[in-house]
């Protein structure tokens, strides 16, 4: 049997507002296995926590109580409690995270902005820019814009260019939050083939679709985060205790 690439184990996510001094809980307990080349899909009304476990899971929210155990190809790591400076690390080489959001650096094209992490990971500057046009095109940016800044496209275009350089580089685990929101259907259909070329290569997946229907044909597994749904929870799994943290962290 396949051993997960992600253990969950009773992950607490609050919030303390200050301003009114009060704590909003956002989920309590959570635990979930994840294999690798597995898509699970978490569902829950508004407010359940869908996109604050992602945001959790990717650190940048760091958790109450409860373990994110992935396995690294350096060896298993708690992405709960981990340095900072490794948790950077398993972003620029291993974890991905695809929004619809896209923070437009200024002065910097749109071709650059997608070659990015080929350039990290040590790809020639030509190669790099190569596969970047190649996505571009994919995902339907027009190629006069692919050397403009997209700190001046509309939103619909800044969120193709968001996708084109999360996906370009495979990952072992992709963080998927409401990718497909306010997508033209070719740059959905677009997205929907990347995801498919990277389940097939083992990529394994979690996300969150307005639409889920866009995805039906990836879904292995569905997660309910509605308070008192039985999906998350696994009772005969001890949380270990930790102090409270910092709600925010890299």
């Amino acid at each position: 049997m396949t051993e997960p690439i992600l253990s969950v184990r009773g992950l607490t996510k609050r919030f303390r507002m200050h301003q009114i001094d009060t704590v909003l809980p956002t989920f309590d307990g959570i635990s979930l296995d994840l294999a690798p080349g597995e898509f699970l899909l978490l569902k829950g009304r508004n407010g359940a926590g869908k996109s604050t476990l992602l945001r959790t899971l990717w650190r940048s929210y760091r958790p109450v109580a409860g373990q994110i155990l992935y396995r690294a190809r350096a060896g298993i790591i708690d992405l709960a409690t981990a340095a900072d400076i490794d948790v950077a690390h398993l972003r620029r080489t291993e974890i991905g995270f695809v929004t619809q959001f896209l923070t437009a650096r200024p002065r910097v094209p749109a071709q650059d902005i997608v070659a990015e992490p080929l350039r990290l990971a040590g790809e020639s500057a030509a190669d790099a820019r190569r596969a970047a046009r190649h996505w571009l095109n994919e995902f339907g940016v027009r190629e006069a814009l692919w050397g403009a800044f997209p700190s001046t496209f509309s939103g619909g275009e800044q969120q193709k260019v968001n996708l084109a350089r999360a996906l370009i580089m495979p990952q072992r685990l992709l963080l998927l939050d409401e990718p497909t929101a306010s997508l033209d259907a070719g740059a959905r259909a677009a997205l929907i083939r990347r995801l498919a070329e990277l389940k097939a290569q083992g990529v394994a997946m979690i996300g969150v679709f307005h639409h889920p229907q866009d995805v039906e044909a990836l879904i292995d597994r569905e997660i309910d985060l509605t308070p008192d749904s039985p999906d998350t929870k696994a009772p005969d799994t001890k949380a270990p205790d930790t102090k409270e943290r910092a709600d925010v962290a890299l």
